[in-house]
């Protein structure tokens, strides 16, 4: 998320797009994205999925939850940013078309968690990053843009994260700047 805002100012998405990150939304009170969003003046807000364990379907109504603070800002883009939970298929197709996130693999290989040692312990020579529109099926969607970043020899699951995470500060704020331009 930091990359994202850091982009935005640096790019002046707010005179050159008309659009600006007008909200930050997490499921954890203590998350550290709330307060660096504080920092560049965007508002915050949290909404904790434990708070629905004794719904009927919980995921369900915290996506419900989701979607009203969201909507009270009229988004023309959502974008997941070390949001760890999947999302229902009503909360996806509310906001079809214009969700987007990014994951730690060249889609569509590796979806879901532990990215990188699976990449590893496959001898795959190369892993990366790759932004997508959101669909209901994990980590599937129209990808977007992706950047390839090789498999070292010795490399740990940390070390080829921690190249993989340079990468999507690069190109997630990118590939968002791109599609703002090409939808607006």
């Amino acid at each position: 998320m930091r990359a994202i805002l850091e982009h935005a100012t640096q790019n002046n998405w707010a005179t050159r797009l008309n659009v600006q990150v007008s909200l930050v939304l997490s499921n954890k009170l203590g998350a550290q994205g709330l307060s660096l969003a504080q920092d560049y003046g965007v508002s915050t807000a949290v909404i904790e999925h434990t708070e629905f364990k004794n719904a009927e379907d919980p995921r369900l109504e915290f996506d419900k939850a989701l979607i009203q603070k969201i909507d009270t800002q009229q988004p023309i883009l959502v974008v997941l940013a070390g949001f760890m939970r999947i999302l229902t298929p009503y909360f996806v197709n509310h906001y079809r078309g214009r969700l987007l996130n990014i994951h730690p693999s060249l889609l569509p290989a590796f979806k879901g968690l532990h990215t990188h040692a699976r990449a590893i312990e496959t001898g795959c020579k190369f892993s990366g990053a790759s932004v997508h529109e959101v669909s209901e099926e994990l980590d599937h969607g129209r990808i977007l843009e992706q950047a390839v970043v090789p498999i070292l020899k010795g490399d740990t699951a940390q070390d080829l994260a921690s190249r993989v995470l340079t990468q999507e500060h690069i190109i997630y704020p990118r590939a968002i700047e791109r599609w703002l331009i090409d939808n607006k």
